[in-house]
């Protein structure tokens, strides 16, 4: 016996020898080996306490987190490497495909929600750890012991908690449910940020087409109002017909000058979007979203039927609906008593003294009703917000199928205008060629065409929104989705 306490008498803990630290009694003196045993005992339950490794992980500096954010590019070879991997190819133009990428590579909430899924594991693996026995150190003193006997008697008490498989089953099922919810809040936040991304582009298309346009409408503006001025220099016409021309090219050049305001706010949200810098765009072109095809309505509500039973808050909620369900079910088994063993020992002036008890919770004031019906109360609000989930899906998916109805017909009307005025316009231009028209006539109906562009552009900006929302709506899935609760592997950007 000897032999095993000397080892540890030589090792530290915190700065600690366990020898010196045990009461003088409990030391290999004149009591024997019987204190040498507790001593061997209790020194290597307090080592044992002190295995558990604590690893340090400071947080960044912010100034070495700001440096890194603003040294993000396009050109990153991390990024480029990533995007080879789940787009197969180098992307040829930047569009909402594969910007999508850029920001699932990027954008710091996906990270956030991939850490918030680690974190629910974490708590799923520890749910199912049974606890550790507890121990208890009595020493007892005798203030009246004979002479030479030590007026030290200490004890130890250990207490093993014995619960039921069911339980630990059940608070593993409830946590697991958890876990499950923040898996599928990814691709909530995937859903989001693709949200946000198409918005901003879509945005920065229409504005940067607009301003393209109305300049042309303003130059048109111009010309007109040239001709003017000649007429009314002539006698022909009155100052005020001047007037109005004046106003209407500043007009066109304010609304210009709007558009390209537009323009530079939609980039900002687009590099907001990725989680890029702006001037990482700097020199950068975007396509516009496509405004998609029109889809059968046998199609549109086979799709909106398998919308509402697959979205990722959909299943999320239905997910915590699960956990709560699994509480109650343990609230319900906690009403039968866990028991507890307890062994103890006691060393008396030489007599060693053993004992055994057996503890449970004796159901005299409650039988665990209380939290049992909160359970009920808290399944109760999971099941409402699991159909208030389904609610909202529900309203955004009808909502969006009347935004691309009603922007379908826009579209169609637009469409139809721009061809009569087209043909008006080529109507002017012939009677000009034929001596029946002057250049005011001409440059008023090339006027209206421009006018008549710009409202097709914007019935086909709005086309395009209404099917990107369907696309929200619906959370039609891309390719590789799956993938992304992963995050990305690459050394130089890593994930938690």
């Amino acid at each position: 016996m000897a032999s095993a306490v000397a080892p540890v008498s030589d090792r530290r803990c915190f700065g600690i020898r366990p020898r010196r630290w045990l009461p003088t009694s409990l030391r290999r003196s004149e009591t024997g080996a019987t204190s040498v045993s507790l001593a061997g005992i209790l020194a290597a339950l307090f080592l044992g306490g002190c295995a558990t490794t604590q690893t340090s992980a400071p947080a960044s500096p912010p100034d070495a987190t700001a440096a890194q954010l603003t040294a993000r590019s396009l050109q990153d070879p991390g990024l480029r490497r990533f995007l080879a991997a789940n787009l197969g190819h180098e992307p040829a133009t930047w569009n909402l495909e594969t910007l999508s990428w850029v920001a699932f590579y990027y954008h710091p909430s996906l990270a956030v929600a991939r850490a918030q899924w680690a974190t629910a594991r974490a708590v799923a693996t520890s749910a199912g750890v049974r606890p550790n026995p507890t121990i208890a150190l009595a020493p007892g003193y005798n203030t009246t012991r004979e002479a030479g006997i030590s007026p030290w008697f200490p004890a130890v008490n250990f207490d093993f908690l014995l619960q039921s498989t069911r339980k630990v089953d059940l608070q593993r099922a409830a946590a697991d449910a958890d876990a499950e919810a923040a898996r599928l809040g990814i691709y909530t936040a995937v859903w989001q940020v693709r949200k946000d991304l198409r918005a901003a582009l879509l945005d920065a298309t229409a504005a940067s087409r607009r301003e393209a346009l109305l300049r042309t409408q303003a130059s048109g503006q111009a010309r007109l109002l040239a001709l003017l001025e000649q007429r009314r220099a002539a006698g022909a016409i009155a100052p005020t017909e001047v007037s109005l021309a004046r106003t209407a090219l500043l007009r066109a050049e304010a609304a210009a000058a709007d558009a390209l305001s537009q323009s530079a706010n939609a980039r900002a949200r687009i590099a907001a979007a990725l989680g890029l810098p702006l001037e990482a765009l700097d020199g950068i072109s975007f396509a516009a979203p496509a405004a998609g095809t029109v889809r059968a309505s046998a199609e549109l509500a086979t799709a909106r039927q398998h919308s509402l039973q697959t979205r990722a808050d959909v299943l999320a909620a239905l997910a915590k609906y699960q956990a709560a369900q699994a509480a109650v079910e343990l609230a319900v088994a906690k009403q039968q008593p866990d028991f507890h063993l307890g062994p103890g020992y006691q060393w008396d002036q030489g007599a060693n003294k053993w004992s055994l008890a057996l503890t449970f919770e004796l159901p005299i004031f409650h039988h665990n009703e209380a939290p049992v019906a909160e359970a009920i109360a808290r399944r109760a609000e999971a099941a409402a917000q699991f159909e208030a989930t389904q609610a909202q899906a529900l309203a955004a998916i009808d909502s969006a199928l009347a935004a691309v109805k009603a922007a379908a017909a826009q579209l169609g009307h637009a469409q139809k205008l721009r061809a009569e005025i087209e043909k008006q316009n080529a109507v002017a231009r012939r009677r000009f060629e034929l001596g029946g028209a002057d250049q005011v006539e001409v440059q008023s109906a090339q006027l209206d065409l421009a006018t008549t562009d710009s409202l097709l552009a914007d019935a086909e900006a709005a086309a395009a929104q209404a099917a990107g929302q369907l696309e929200d709506a619906l959370q039609v899935p891309f390719t590789d989705l799956a993938l992304l609760a992963k995050g990305n592997t690459d050394s130089s950007h890593p994930t938690p």
